[in-house]
């Protein structure tokens, strides 16, 4: 049976599976404050419908933290679910 520990794991890294999702990752790693989606977006070359849906599993997972303020929608980092589990097996991100 799987416990909730395993449970995250398995989401954080099907999160990072794609390509796409890793370099959103990777952006927000080096911008120290939180960021629209349509400026990670606009960076990363990706339509806003697929960023969409990049930050929608990002978030899901626990990866990303998300706001929406009027229209736009800000994303930053989630540190305390990144350093947890990912610095220990990306350290070149």
């Amino acid at each position: 049976m799987m416990n909730t520990k395993d449970a995250n794991q398995i989401a954080i890294f099907k999160a990072l599976s794609d390509p796409v999702r890793l370099e959103i990752i990777k952006y927000l790693k080096h911008t120290e404050h939180e960021v629209s989606c349509g400026e990670v977006g606009k960076a990363l070359n990706i339509s806003k419908t697929s960023g969409s849906y990049h930050f929608k599993l990002l978030q899901e997972a626990g990866l990303i933290n998300a706001r929406k303020e009027a229209r736009e929608k800000y994303v930053s980092l989630n540190p305390a679910t990144f350093d947890k589990f990912i610095t220990k097996y990306y350290k070149n991100i």
